[in-house]
């Protein structure tokens, strides 16, 4: 059974041992250089002081995947708009453990009274090896639409790929919308 549960910096390098693979031989993450278990633990740490960071495990803790929301821009009118991103395990893929997490992520920002999901996401007009549009057909199946294309943006393997963002309505947008409650539990 999948457990959907708050990550901590603690697992740090149970996250890393998912990402790394994505660094090294993908275009999904235009990083080209994995991070250090240090650097991971700090990004855990400044992302979940306000926003959901959270991980999918099975029976054994182990973990499939994770998923977090980042602020969209740091300026207050964006308070209600958010970055997402979702990692799951190479081995995991195409078991449902994205949908569950991005499940739980949407639900958690929904009651933070955030409104908008936005996604950037590596694309390519002809996938290689190091890229397919998955990402992108995905977010589809989970009610994101395409917003913009940012062309030949990010160069990764000696090719450029662009970069599309997506975004989720999760919320009704009023004229006197109450703030975002940042810092609550997940």
């Amino acid at each position: 059974m999948v457990k959907i549960v708050k990550v901590r910096e603690e697992d740090a390098s149970d996250l890393l041992g998912i990402y790394a693979p994505y660094v090294l031989n993908t275009a999904i993450s235009f990083e080209y250089e994995v991070p250090s278990e240090e650097e991971f633990a700090q990004r855990i740490r400044n992302i979940s002081a306000g926003y959901p960071y959270i991980k999918a495990v099975n029976d054994d803790a182990a973990v499939l995947g994770y998923a977090y929301a980042a602020p969209f821009k740091n300026r207050r009118a964006y308070d209600w708009s958010v970055e997402t991103t979702v990692y799951v395990r190479q081995d995991m893929r195409r078991s449902g453990i994205g949908r569950k997490l991005y499940e739980a992520l949407e639900e958690a920002l929904r009651n933070m009274g955030v409104l908008n999901l936005n996604a950037c996401i590596a694309y390519t007009s002809a996938p290689d090896e190091h890229l397919t549009n998955d990402s992108m057909l995905f977010h589809q199946k989970l009610g994101f639409e395409m917003v913009g294309t940012f062309h030949k943006c990010g160069y990764k393997f000696g090719k450029w790929y662009d970069m599309i963002w997506m975004e989720k309505m999760i919320g009704k947008h009023n004229p006197n919308q109450p703030d975002v409650r940042f810092g609550i539990d997940f």
